[in-house]
């Protein structure tokens, strides 16, 4: 793999994403999904997965960012992009016609990479979209498998025979919602790609990133400084990452995965039904990471929906570090970040543990310390401690404060045990568990971070009645 030059040449890229199998490939032959808008790309990209990953609705453009997933098609391991659509119609001097300027961009970047191009046309509607297209894929038109799509049951199959006048040596008439003739789509795909440069090896750790917070807080620029990719749509306008855009590199001979996600708005604020996809995605998104950014503007500072997300990722057990982005724009002395420190800590006061770090995605300042502590955050996560130490610890921290007791509350602490990593879990058996108080789980919470190496991280600590003392339990 290729080194990035992004502080000190310790991180570099890899193309490949999440593989939901207990095997991990290399090398494999990428597949890009393209054609004009709302022709049912996304929903093929689905198909091919035989999962929902990429947002799919009538509404033409939906999809932005290129999405690249891993899949088996006949048994044979991919990588799948999934793009957004051509477009020529638009109007010029609108935001929107940016946006549309750098998704054919991107389209037009996938291209290039591609092992082979899924071209998916639409029955009874050839455009001018369509030919200039077409046009563009000459180039690689020993690539290309053409696909007419909308056809379920049959229908519109005989118009989609024009198509061979653009010169096409077969063409599938397929139903990607459906399902009709997928299988030999299918087929014709393996046969079109090379897997001769397939390497199968272990399965290997893979620190799994969410980007989450407010729409331009620069979410996307961050993600692509991570991969040193354009993977990710950078604009000033707001909301312009809808899916969910994964990415991945290497760094310290760690690899991470990137998830960044579409910008979360209040409720109000949501009118687009894609754009309420787009947020339960970046949600769910959550599900499968280990550690989530927080992107903090530093020119706007804190919002009450910031402390939401972070109330989420706080109750799965997630490694949290705020990100204070922009912060080149700030003055550059310790007042001042203490100032921006503190103001965070007030909000969130009950995750004093979350590392808070300074950087400028724009211009590349703070990565390299914001990887570090990554790294130290997620060495916590999973990290397991001897039941025996645990118990150890947990003698001297109850001979330094002991139980709060009165005649109506009385109970004994027995012993402890650590039941889980990544979220990282404790099991204390006590007599009477139902009478602790908080404040002294939250001490012994508190003595469990600071003397047993888990300082950055959120802990559970579960109780469960038990009249039987550790040194009895073990005999």
């Amino acid at each position: 793999m290729k080194e990035l030059y992004i502080e000190e040449n310790e991180i570099s890229q890899t193309r490949e994403n999440s593989f939901d199998t207990s095997k991990e490939y290399s090398n494999l032959p990428l597949i890009v999904i393209a054609g004009r808008p709302n022709v049912g790309k996304s929903t093929l990209f689905n198909r091919l997965l035989h999962k929902r990953r990429a947002i799919t609705d009538p509404t033409p453009g939906v999809t932005r960012d290129p999405i690249e997933e891993k899949a088996f098609i006949n048994d044979k391991p991919v990588c799948i992009m999934d793009t957004g659509g051509f477009k020529l119609d638009r109007q010029i001097g609108t935001m929107e016609s940016v946006l549309d300027e750098l998704v054919v961009e991107k389209t037009l970047e996938a291209l290039k990479r591609a092992d082979c191009i899924l071209l998916v046309l639409e029955a009874e509607n050839i455009t001018g979209e369509d030919e200039e297209f077409i046009k563009l894929l000459r180039p690689y038109w020993n690539k290309v498998i053409a696909t007419v799509n909308k056809c379920e049951g049959g229908k519109d199959e005989t118009a989609a025979w024009d198509f061979m006048n653009f010169g096409f040596s077969e063409i599938f008439c397929i139903s990607a919602e459906h399902g009709d003739h997928i299988s030999e789509l299918s087929d014709a795909l393996i046969k079109k790609l090379d897997f001769s440069k397939v390497i199968e090896g272990a399965e290997e750790s893979i620190i799994r990133v969410a980007i989450i917070g407010k729409p331009n807080t620069g979410k996307s620029t961050l993600s692509n400084r991570l991969t040193n990719t354009q993977a990710s749509i950078v604009s000033d306008y707001a909301g312009t990452t809808r899916d969910v855009v994964e990415g991945e590199f290497i760094y310290k001979d760690k690899k991470f995965q990137i998830l960044d996600t579409a910008g979360i708005r209040r409720k109000s604020k949501v009118s687009e039904n894609v754009e309420y996809y787009s947020v339960n995605r970046a949600i769910k998104s959550l599900d499968n990471a280990d550690i989530v950014f927080l992107m903090i503007d530093a020119q706007e500072g804190l919002t009450e929906q910031d402390k939401k997300l972070c109330a989420l990722a706080h109750k799965r057990g997630m490694g949290i570090i705020f990100v204070l982005n922009k912060w080149d724009t700030q003055d550059q002395d310790k007042k001042t970040a203490k100032k921006a420190e503190d103001n965070i800590r007030i909000m969130f006061g009950h995750m004093s543990y979350a590392p808070i770090i300074e950087i400028s995605a724009l211009q590349g300042t703070g990565i390299k310390h914001l990887l570090n502590i990554t790294l130290e955050v997620y060495e916590q996560l999973t990290r397991k401690t001897d039941t025996s130490v645990l118990n150890t610890a947990l003698n001297d921290w109850l001979i330094a404060f002991a139980p709060p007791a009165s005649r109506s509350a009385q109970f004994k602490i027995r012993y402890i045990v650590q039941t889980n990593t990544n979220p990282v879990s404790f099991l204390l058996f006590a007599t009477r568990p139902e009478v602790i108080p908080q404040s002294y789980i939250s001490y012994l919470q508190n003595r469990i971070r600071k003397d047993l190496g888990y300082d950055k991280i959120p802990v559970m600590l579960e109780l469960k009645a038990s009249r039987q003392k550790w040194e009895k339990r073990e005999c």
